[in-house]
Formats: C-alpha cells, sequence, structure tokens
C-alpha cells in the first residue's frame, strides 16, 4: 500500500471561478431540497385525502363499521413513519441551503466579523460523508407536531362520535347519544376483542402521540435559528 500523504487533486480556483461554483451548487442544493420538500408534501396529501376518505366512509351511513376509523388511524402512522424517514433526507439539504444563506449570503448583504469562518469544512465534510443530521425518532416528532396531530386528533374525535351516536351505529336506532359511558365502550369491540381492551389501545396510542409530539425536544440544529421553518 502506499502511505504518501495525500495530495490535493485539481488546481485552487480563482475568486470568480470560486463564485461561480457556490452559485451552482447553491442552486443545485436548492433543487434536491425542494425535490424532496415535495416528496414531503405528497405523503402529507396522502394522508389528508386518507382521513377525507374515511370520515366520510364511516360516518355517512350506520352500516360502516367504527374499525374503520381505526384502520385509519393505522395508515396515517404509516404515513407518517414514510414522511419522517423523508424528512430526514430533506433536512441534511436544506441544511446546507441554509449554510450559504447564513454564512455566505448573509455576509455579503450584512458583513459580521470572523462569524463562522469555517463553515466551509462542514459543507466539504458533509460532501465527503454525507449522514443524517436527526434521528427518526426527531423526525417523527417533527412531523408530527407539524401535521400529523391535528389529523390524527380528528380520527379521534371522529371515533367518539362514532361510538356515542347509536343512529351512526345502528340504522334503527334513535337520534341522540348513548346514555352511558359504558355503552359507548361496550360499542368499541371489534370482533372477539372487548370494547375496554380497544378503548385502552387508542388511549395508550394519543398518549404517546401526545407525547412524542410535545414532551420530545426536537428544535435543536438549524431550526434554533429564527422563526420561519419548513
Amino acid at each position: 500500500m502506499n502511505d504518501a500523504p495525500a495530495t490535493p487533486v485539481g488546481r485552487a480556483l480563482s475568486s470568480s471561478e470560486l463564485v461561480t461554483v457556490m452559485s451552482h451548487f447553491h442552486r443545485a442544493e436548492i433543487a434536491r431540497m425542494a425535490g424532496w420538500r415535495d416528496r414531503i408534501d405528497r405523503t402529507s396529501n396522502w394522508a389528508i385525502t386518507v382521513v377525507a376518505a374515511m370520515l366520510s366512509v364511516s360516518l355517512s351511513t350506520a352500516s360502516a363499521h367504527h374499525g374503520v376509523l381505526l384502520f385509519a388511524m393505522l395508515l396515517v402512522l404509516l404515513l407518517l413513519w414514510i414522511e419522517a424517514r423523508r424528512y430526514r433526507f430533506f433536512d441534511v439539504y436544506r441544511a446546507r441551503v441554509r449554510q450559504f444563506e447564513r454564512h455566505y449570503f448573509a455576509q455579503i448583504f450584512s458583513p459580521q466579523p470572523d462569524f463562522a469562518s469555517d463553515w466551509l469544512l462542514v459543507v466539504g465534510e458533509s460532501l465527503r460523508a454525507p449522514k443524517f443530521l436527526v434521528s427518526q425518532r426527531v423526525a417523527l416528532a417533527r412531523r408530527l407536531r407539524r401535521n400529523y396531530i391535528h389529523l390524527m386528533l380528528i380520527l379521534l374525535l371522529a371515533w367518539i362520535l362514532k361510538l356515542s351516536t347509536p343512529s351512526l351505529l345502528d340504522q334503527h336506532a334513535p337520534v341522540g347519544f348513548v346514555g352511558t359511558l359504558r355503552e359507548a365502550v361496550a360499542a368499541a369491540a371489534l370482533g372477539p376483542v372487548p370494547g375496554g381492551a380497544i378503548v385502552a389501545l387508542v388511549t395508550v396510542l394519543y398518549a404517546g402521540l401526545l407525547a412524542a409530539a410535545f414532551l420530545m425536544s426536537g428544535d435543536d440544529g438549524e431550526l434554533s435559528f429564527g422563526d420561519v421553518h419548513v
């Protein structure tokens, strides 16, 4: 093996060439960031479509089982997991774009002395060995807090309405709400699984979602700068 020290390849760029390279690279990173942002929006749109479709099916007729809403919850959670993975890729390219905005363009428009002079080394290392900047857990918390907690709460309210309204469970039942909480819990039965177990599972699920959305810290890194975030 050759143990000789590595030497830089190519030649040093002139100032005009460096400006050209940085401008093209910045444009390319914006394009990649926008591409992943579009993928995130598509997943969110799928989730909204699923919620709207399941609400229409379950609340429009008494013959629709309340399990349709439980199935919708699972689908939305699956889409949340997919979107969190896409968000991790998006965050890598967003961070590079923000490096240019904060340390290059901002210095041109509003110079500050000795402001992160080694930022190009950070960008270079990111190109040499790309790594995710956030974990799957943090990505899940961010996307849940941004969009998905609202969709899940809508499904929960619809499920409660379905169980507490006899006319939505049986077309021959009178219009109104159930008389006792025990009747609503009993109506939550799913096949051989009793209603109490289903209610307990849904309660644990939503307690975990609320804890993940509002109790776990996920606003570190680039989100610490400014108030405008994706």
